[in-house]
């Protein structure tokens, strides 16, 4: 994700509060255009890696978009969608982790 400059990139372990998943990665977007090019990267790099996909929703409006790995979900959202669906405060029984980018430093 930070390979594409996404933003407040944070982990979510939801391991033990729900049987969906077990972590959220979240970041965001500045733009459709950016949604796209972070969502297309991180299915690039994870398919390299030889996860694939399991399920995606949002690659057609880019204000949130969902890819699901099973163990891993990941969402790209645009900020105004970010700030009113608040995943963070809905799921506020889990640990979260603000990720940095290492090349920043």
């Amino acid at each position: 994700m930070f390979e594409k400059k996404a933003e407040n990139v944070v982990v979510a372990d939801l391991e033990g509060l729900t049987s969906v998943t077990d972590y959220f990665v979240m970041c965001t977007a500045t733009s459709d255009m950016h949604a796209r090019a972070i969502s297309d990267h991180v299915q690039d790099e994870l398919e390299k890696a030889g996860s694939r996909v399991h399920h995606k929703e949002g690659h057609s409006s880019l204000k949130w978009v969902l890819l699901d790995y099973i163990d891993v979900i990941a969402h790209v959202f645009q900020k105004e969608t970010r700030e009113f669906y608040d995943l963070e405060r809905l799921w506020g029984d889990a640990q979260f982790f603000k990720m940095k980018d290492d090349a920043s430093r």
